[in-house]
């Protein structure tokens, strides 16, 4: 039987003392060198708590202790096994109270004994970004905002600000408008992923902590001295480590806050070499990169990899890959592969991906090398995949 915190439906301000219990419970008065071996024999019928002791003091006595069972076992005799009840009949049983208060429960548990009678979900969950919490209320839920923050903030320490978004993210920098609900306003925060720093502006910029495993799986795919495109860069989840690891990396990102929080990140990993930045159209940018690289290597390089990380609408900047390589001697087997992270709602979604991907591009993609890589479900029916294959001579030298 577990211990249930008092209801408050429809609580819309934190009164905390509102969430003080009193339980009471049997109690088997033991002397104190009895009550190991009790515990030992009585496992299954001791309170057994979440931080709550199930051995307390005896109030004045110094000889005894009180050993609490279940909440259930209202009749030791009914409810103990002939062996175990031989062990205490001797014993006295008293009755005894115990209180617990806000503290004591869980963010679920306070937040389910406010919402409304019939909310099938909780609204306890929220992604940490530094001292950051992002939390994504349902419209239901906003009538509860402030509480379910302040919460949220007094339950886990290293949470300064909560924070809800209020629109869409904007699909051109790629940050939304959000709403401090508690705590500090400081929106700049710094954080470690994947062995490196990064430091930025979370109204400004788009950070998902979600998308660590992806960071580092497609970093996992770089060996030391490849060539590396970031066309989406962001402030440099991919770009950043891909350098620490020897890769040669050009990165961009079309939002200025974000280009700014790379050459931070940049400098705070004391990296002083092997990346170049930029603050342009992804479109631009990668025939731009291509361009450069040709020039600093004397036509001898080609990048080994794009990484595309624009999942609402990185597949739209794909034709700029249409001729990219017009004119130049280049082995089908030297031409990148391309990782383009996009969403879908198919129930086919290889095959939608692979459709959209091809009318982008005006042809086929190498299906040889072609992998479709689930990343995470976003929302109901809505799914984040990452397409990988090599770009095909037909596209790259049309």
């Amino acid at each position: 039987m577990s211990l249930t915190p008092p209801q408050n439906r429809g609580m819309t301000a934190l009164d905390r003392d509102a969430f003080k219990k009193t339980f009471t419970t049997l109690a088997i008065r033991a002397p104190n060198q009895l009550v190991k071996p009790l515990m030992t024999e009585l496992e299954d019928e001791l309170l057994n708590q979440p931080r709550i002791r199930s051995v307390v003091s005896d109030g004045t006595q110094t000889d005894t202790k009180l050993i609490l069972l279940r909440l259930d076992i209202k009749d030791v005799k009914e409810s103990f096994s002939d062996s175990k009840f031989d062990l205490i009949k001797q014993l006295d049983i008293v009755e005894h109270d115990f209180e617990v208060d806000y503290d004591y429960w869980t963010t679920e548990q306070i937040l389910y004994s406010v919402m409304p009678e019939g909310d099938a979900e909780t609204p306890s969950s929220f992604t940490t970004t530094g001292h950051i919490a992002h939390v994504n209320l349902k419209e239901e839920n906003m009538p509860f905002k402030g509480l379910i923050a302040q919460v949220i903030l007094d339950k886990n320490k290293k949470i300064k600000s909560v924070v809800n978004k209020t629109n869409q993210i904007d699909n051109t920098y790629r940050n939304f408008q959000m709403e401090v609900l508690a705590g500090d306003d400081n929106m700049i925060t710094e954080l470690k992923e994947n062995d490196c720093k990064f430091r930025f502006d979370f109204s400004k910029v788009y950070w998902n902590s979600r998308l660590q495993a992806e960071h580092r799986r497609l970093v996992g795919l770089f060996k030391k001295g490849d060539y590396i495109c970031d066309v989406m860069a962001g402030v440099g989840p991919f770009s950043i480590p891909a350098v620490k690891k020897g890769a040669v990396v050009y990165a961009n990102d079309l939002n200025p806050a974000s280009y700014a929080s790379l050459c931070d990140n940049i400098r705070l990993n004391k990296i002083n070499q092997g990346i170049k930045t930029y603050n342009m159209d992804g479109r631009a940018f990668i025939k731009q990169a291509v361009q450069d690289l040709s020039i600093e290597t004397n036509g001898d390089r080609t990048f080994d990899h794009f990484i595309m990380n624009l999942p609402a609408t990185a597949i739209e900047f794909l034709d700029a890959f249409k001729g990219i390589y017009n004119g130049r001697n280049i082995s089908s087997d030297r031409l990148p592969m391309i990782h383009c992270h996009c969403f879908t709602r198919s129930s086919d979604p290889l095959q939608d991906i692979e459709q959209r991907v091809c009318q982008i591009m005006g042809g086929p993609i190498d299906k040889a090398s072609c992998h479709l890589h689930w990343v995470r479900t976003v929302a109901p029916k809505k799914d984040m995949y990452c397409i990988s294959f090599r770009l095909g001579p037909d596209i790259a030298f049309s």
